[in-house]
């Protein structure tokens, strides 16, 4: 499932990519670095995409 047909992530990915963009609100309000948990974001976003792209 996707949220648009054009969406290379499933339920489980976008529901990872959700949560960690909430952490790294979080963890920017606290003034704390977030790189890690944005690179998380980014290998999510290409696996979807190689994923996608290999269909």
């Amino acid at each position: 499932m996707a949220l648009t047909n054009k969406d290379p992530h499933n339920a489980r990915e976008l529901a990872a990519v959700l949560l960690l963009g909430a952490r790294i609100q979080r963890r920017q309000a606290r003034g704390k670095s977030v790189k890690a948990l944005e690179r998380r974001v980014d290998r999510i976003r290409e696996q979807a995409q190689k994923r996608e792209d290999g269909k």
